[in-house]
């Protein structure tokens, strides 16, 4: 039963192109023949950062959030400019959200936060070994850094005071990571 599935595109418009995202509106051809469209958004990637402070303890923002209204607790991250690679984007992020410097990266992986209409791929990575320095913020960001247990921002979690995907992943991703259970 392992038919294909893939759709192939006969005509593709750029419905509208900005500073950080383009929308497309493709016709296709299903797998069965039938016609189809797709609207879909091409995200440049992002990065996300779990510094991890030792004894159980990480950094979280807080920001403001305009499409959704309100703010939400965050892992810091960022998108990525055309090119740039990941682990020097992440660097940047963590430096320039929270202040924070880390000596040890480690590779967690890969989420693909909206693939019913988005190419965008986050990835993650872990920093270890944080020394603080100083924050320099984009000209439009105003971040609260936080300070908390690795328990106390998984019962957030439990809570529902957050509710960020890319968060959720992250944080239940250190959780096994802190266990030794995927190191």
């Amino acid at each position: 039963m392992n038919r294909p599935l893939a759709e192939h595109c006969c005509k593709s418009q750029t419905v509208f192109s900005g500073n950080l995202l383009t929308v497309y509106r493709d016709e296709v051809i299903l797998p069965d023949g039938r016609p189809g469209s797709r609207e879909y958004i091409i995200h440049p990637g992002a990065v996300v950062a779990i510094p991890w402070i030792g004894a159980g303890r990480i950094i979280l923002e807080r920001q403001y959030r305009y499409p959704m209204k309100k703010e939400f607790w965050e892992l810091p991250a960022g998108k990525l400019t055309p090119g740039e690679d990941p682990l020097q984007a992440v660097q940047r992020e963590l430096l320039e959200e929270t202040g924070y410097i880390a000596q040890h990266w480690r590779l967690l992986g890969y989420i693909h936060p909206c693939i019913g209409y988005a190419n965008e791929e986050m990835t993650l990575y872990l920093a270890e070994n944080l020394t603080l320095t100083q924050s320099h913020w984009d000209d439009d960001e105003l971040i609260e850094v936080i300070e908390m247990t690795l328990d106390d921002a998984l019962d957030a979690i439990r809570r529902g005071l957050i509710t960020d995907a890319k968060t959720m992943v992250g944080l239940f991703w250190a959780e096994k990571w802190a266990q030794g259970k995927w190191n």
